[in-house]
């Protein structure tokens, strides 16, 4: 190793040293989403995909569930459009915002179609050969930028002895990244049911200058033909997103010491042109909802109604369904095409709550609230101004 190169590592180490931040730091008031490669730079590349299409799609999706259902929360995106950004510059991006938190999104690739899953990564030293793979192949969009070797310092992402240096780095915020990462991991798994590869580190430059917990998501194969299929659709992109978006509303209620999501839970707003084909929590779009039967209980007093809304299906299901696995009193609406199913009937939205967890135990763990005021749907906002008035 050169003079110049054990140069950078000290000036590099001091910096850490000197970061204006503070480790003990309590609030996410500003997350940085990270859409990998972009432009003329592919990423890995499927039979019918490309690796930055998927990444844009699924942070943009990341973003607006957060931004609708995190109001204090502000989203800031390194990328929205399909343009190549560098690598150095997303984590300037991100420091400079004072974020606190940073996601990058990728899509995972291997030789072989058979590897499957989904893994996110901390900043560290690989453990494994497969780890630094991973890592050779998402730090080599730097060949692609413009003096490479001089913004650098000479680093070859092609050769494993230039990743010794990652293990002199110490992450300030690795138990925070890993606290994030193992809850991404946790939402993949029983959301999306991608096979969980678990929580790793590797030496990722678009990680390793952020000054945040942060983390870079590899949400899938795009070599896997299977999992390019869901990683391409629009549902599956929305619900890897929304695993995301899950995963940074339970850490930021743990950081922020507001007990446990599920204690402080509210309905989970989608954006309204994503509500396609999914069992997670959708906004209303009255123009195409039909009302449902009698069995329903949809009041039409002055009073909004709280029902919990657990299944959908195409066609229209039995109350004694199988699928409801022997839930009493079922009712359903119609919307999007799809068939609707909830049970409740409440004044209160407590109570409604308290509905969520007995449906839970029953394997309905995507359950959530809706309101509906004179046979229509509303959303729980216009319930509260409703009460108020």
């Amino acid at each position: 190793m050169g003079f110049k190169r054990k140069f950078s590592i000290i000036i590099l180490l001091t910096g850490l040293f000197l970061l204006p931040f503070s480790v003990g730091a309590q609030k996410v008031k500003r997350v940085v989403i990270d859409a990998g490669h972009g432009g003329h730079d592919s990423g890995a590349v499927g039979k019918s995909s490309k690796e930055k299409d998927i990444a844009l799609a699924i942070a943009l999706k990341t973003g607006r569930y957060i931004e609708e259902n995190l109001k204090d929360v502000e989203v800031i995106y390194t990328r929205k459009t399909d343009v190549f950004v560098e690598l150095y510059r997303r984590a300037k991006i991100a420091n400079e915002a004072k974020a606190d938190l940073f996601i990058s999104i990728h899509c995972n690739a291997n030789p072989s179609t058979l590897p499957s899953g989904s893994e996110t990564y901390v900043m560290g030293l690989h453990k494994s050969n497969a780890n630094l793979a991973v890592a050779q192949l998402e730090n080599a969009s730097i060949l692609l930028e413009d003096d490479y070797h001089v913004q650098y310092e000479g680093f070859d992402p092609s050769s494993p002895e230039g990743y010794i240096f990652f293990s002199m780095l110490q992450n300030a915020f690795l138990d925070q990244s890993l606290d994030l990462a193992s809850r991404i991991q946790k939402h993949f798994r029983e959301k999306v049911k991608f096979s969980d590869r678990g929580v790793k580190q590797a030496g990722f430059l678009v990680l390793y200058k952020t000054t945040m917990p942060s983390v870079l998501i590899e949400t899938g194969f795009i070599s896997n033909l299977n999992e390019e299929r869901v990683l391409k659709s629009d549902e599956g992109q929305n619900k890897l997103a929304f695993a995301i978006y899950k995963a940074v509303k339970e850490y930021k209620y743990a950081v922020e010491k507001h007990g446990t999501a599920d204690n402080n839970e509210q309905a989970d707003i989608l954006p309204s042109d994503e509500t396609k084909d999914l069992t997670i929590a959708e906004t209303p779009d009255r123009g195409n909802e039909t009302p449902s039967d009698p069995s329903a209980n949809v009041s039409d007093s002055n009073a909004p109604v709280y029902k919990v809304q657990f299944y959908l299906s195409k066609a229209k299901l039995s109350p004694n369904a199988p699928e409801f696995n022997g839930l009493k009193d079922v009712s359903w609406y119609r919307h999007m095409g799809m068939y609707k199913y909830t049970i409740g009937n409440e004044k209160k939205a407590e109570d409604a709550q308290r509905l969520i967890k007995g449906l839970a135990a029953k394997g309905f763990k995507d359950a959530f609230v809706v309101v509906f005021y004179k046979g229509n749907r509303i959303t729980i906002e216009e319930a509260e101004k409703l009460l108020k008035n």
